[in-house]
This record gives structure tokens, sequence and C-alpha cells, in this order.
């Protein structure tokens, strides 16, 4: 509650504003007054964010150190949306503020979470409203207490507001959430859904849980380690041009089978693979993310799927001729066998 002093500072001020408003704009019409409460959070870092239009990859985020000397310090880092928890915290990291939101000397770390919930909301605002076209929040404060945008600023292009999204001008595809489907296969429920970052999390155990030789039946020779780098290649896609399902059970959450199409730079063909975890092998789950790529390349104009197998790889083979695909065995290729199933 303001005091009787505080109330009569907030009149004269209003009193002042609208003298000036009716000194500069006669006809204005003034609707109220906004009262805010100034913050104050001594131990606060000042970051940015914020979204250009590069006349060449389209909306890009900036994110980095800000306040007044955000030109001085020059301490900023770009990434294309949409983003992720994943995305957005690598982007964090790019920056030397970065290192700093992790707390030093008197300074608690700053809450991370919170500043990735505010890139991953900027994100899906360029994604969902092609109108934006520049937006500028600085400062924003990030201690432990959360994170609080102090000043934005959003400039809008008038001949886009009635576009719906996603924003066509990304230069990656946004999320397919229309991909998302629930699948019972022999009692037990998944989920199947396209491939996110975050479902880097999720191989660490599930490639414990495949044998050896199926390791080396989906790779066409044997594997014992997967780098981080390589798990990143596989959970972060340009859905525009690579796509993945996974499979989650239903209780739990973990990654029972992945599924994905490689497709060439004009999208007329894709190369599918296909991981089940050795425990789940036989009950469906297989056909299904099968399916479900062929489904998904249907529906892109992909006029063909085809795949490279061990010959070897019987049940696999099988699958294939029952799903439909030609299968050959070359004879400068001993112990491969090649499939496709055309879809024009």
């Amino acid at each position: 509650m303001l005091g009787i002093d505080s109330v009569e500072a907030a009149r004269a001020a209003a009193q002042a504003i609208e003298r000036r408003v009716r000194e500069k704009a006669p006809d204005a019409d003034i609707a109220g007054y906004a009262v805010q409460p100034m913050i104050v959070r001594k131990h606060a870092q000042e970051l940015i964010m914020g979204m250009s239009r590069d006349p060449i990859f389209g909306p890009s985020i900036l994110f980095g150190a800000g306040g007044t000397a955000v030109e001085v310090v020059n301490d900023t880092a770009v990434a294309l949306p949409p983003l992720d928890d994943v995305l957005a915290g690598d982007l964090i990291a790019q920056t030397r503020i970065g290192r700093l939101l992790a707390g030093y000397r008197d300074r608690k770390p700053a809450d991370r979470a919170a500043i990735v919930t505010a890139l991953n909301g900027l994100s899906q605002m360029i994604v969902d409203f092609p109108c934006i076209a520049a937006v500028d929040i600085n400062p924003l404060l990030a201690d432990a207490d959360g994170a609080v945008a102090l000043d934005a600023r959003i400039e809008i292009e008038p001949d886009a507001v009635e576009q719906a999204g996603p924003n066509p001008a990304l230069a990656i595809r946004p999320y397919p959430a229309e991909w998302e489907k629930d699948l019972d296969a022999s009692g037990v429920r998944y989920r199947i859904r396209p491939i996110k970052p975050a479902d880097i999390a999720l191989y660490p155990d599930f490639l414990a849980r495949i044998e050896p030789d199926d390791v080396r039946l989906r790779f066409l020779a044997p594997r014992k380690t997967f780098p981080d780098e390589m798990l990143k290649r596989l959970t972060q896609l340009d859905y525009d041009r690579d796509m993945a399902f996974v499979a989650l059970e239903a209780d739990g959450g973990a990654l029972a089978g992945v599924a994905r199409l490689s497709c060439d730079p004009d999208r007329s063909k894709g190369e599918y693979a296909l991981l089940v975890r050795s425990d789940l092998k036989g009950r469906g789950l297989g056909w299904a993310l099968l399916e479900q790529i062929v489904a998904f390349a249907k529906a892109e104009g992909i006029g063909r799927v085809e795949g490279i197998v061990l010959a070897e790889n019987q049940a696999m083979l099988r699958m294939c001729e029952e799903f439909g695909f030609s299968i050959s065995h070359p004879a400068d290729q001993p112990g491969l066998a090649f499939v496709a199933l055309d879809l024009g």
C-alpha cells in the first residue's frame, strides 16, 4: 500500500505526464496510468535477449551480457530458433557471462532454469508469430530468485499480423508436434514422437540395454562407444532434412526404440534406420516405428524409402518384405541387402 506522500507524488507525476502529452499531442486519448514497482536486485546479473532477422538465416536469437554497457562489453552469442532446454543451455554456455551465472564469491548461482524458460518463451513467440520483426529485452535481471525483464521492445510488421504460425522464415523447421501419437504394443503403452535434443539424456540407458550383436546389425559393424558428439548429431536434427521418431515407455519415459529417416537434398528419397531395445524385440514396436517413418515420408512427398541391411539380419528383411519393400542382394557387395519402398 502506498503512503499519503507516495500517493501525492504519484498524482503529481501523472499530472505532469498529462501536461506534456497535451502539449505534444492535444488529441491524445489518455486511458489511464500504470504504476509499477522499482525493481532492486543488488546481486542480479544484467542480461540481454533479443531477436532480429538475418537476410540469409531468417529470425535469430541473441543472448548475452546486457545493461547500459552492452555494446562495450560485447559478450553475446546467437542461435537459430526453435530452441529447447538443451539448445538454450548451449546458447548460454557460449557467453562469458554464462560462467558468472554459475555463481562466484558472495554471489549465489542464478536460476538457470528461469533463464532457459525465458529463452524458450522468446523462441516459441518467434515460431508462433511471423509478424515479429525484432525483439529487444534489456536488461533481463537474473539471480537466485529467478529472472525478470525490466525493459522490452517488440517491433511488429503490420502486413504480417494476420499470418498464422509456424513462422515460414525460420531456417530450421519447428518441432512437428502433429506427428506425436500413442501406441499400444503387446499390452504396453508407448508414446511415439519426433526426437528432441533433450532426448540425448535417454541414450546412455537405452544403449546399455542393446545387445552388442543388435548394435552391429544396426550400424553394420561392431561399435562399443558412442561419443557425445555422435549422440548430439543423432538428437539435434533439422526436421526439414532428417527425421527421427522415438518410442518412449508411457510408464517412466524410458527410450524403447528409434526410427530414423535421412533424406537427400532434393528430398526425392530417404534412407531409413531402425533400432529397438533388445528386451523389447518381437513385440511389434519395430513395425510401428517403420510404419511411422513411411507415413511421414508419404506426407512429405518423399518418393522412395530405402535402406542397407546385413544379409544375416533375417528379422529385419522379413519385416521389410511383409511391409512391401523390394529386396536385392548385389553380387559385388556380399553380405549386404538393399531394401526399397516406392511411395510415388
